[in-house]
């Protein structure tokens, strides 16, 4: 059996106020391996972004430039998390899901119903989703 040490005692990590994770099942059960790098880095940044139930509002601008992602690569990075069903996505809410639920519902894109957002049934779908 190997002993694992720290190798910086000084910069331990610690749990922070507000605290965000990557679950371990990510990399265990392969997720990781269906993901393009773009769409790893978009997990990363709203896993560390989110709230407890996962959620944040992130406007496409904001994550493109953060990421260094084009609109046309986002989108894809969006849609191949949403597929493996890590995400959920409805404009402008994004939901980071729980890993290995199969009953999980997954929150879809809808280009056309980008201009107009009502954001009580954003909630409601949301509450559906959690409960």
């Amino acid at each position: 059996m190997m002993h694992k040490y720290p190798i910086c005692s000084a910069k331990l990590r610690r749990v922070p106020s507000q605290f965000s994770w990557v679950d371990q099942r990510l990399v265990r059960e392969r997720y990781i391996d269906q993901l393009s790098h773009p769409a790893c880095a978009l997990y990363l940044f709203l896993v560390t972004v989110a709230d407890a139930q996962g959620l944040s509002y992130y406007a496409d601008r904001s994550l493109g430039q953060r990421l260094s992602l084009s609109p046309a690569t986002l989108s894809q990075a969006r849609e191949t998390l949403i597929r493996q069903g890590l995400l959920a996505y409805q404009r402008p809410l994004y939901q980071v899901l729980a890993l290995g639920t199969p009953d999980r519902v997954a929150l879809t894109h809808h280009p056309a119903h980008d201009a107009d957002v009502d954001i009580k049934a954003v909630f409601a779908a949301i509450w559906e989703v959690l409960s």
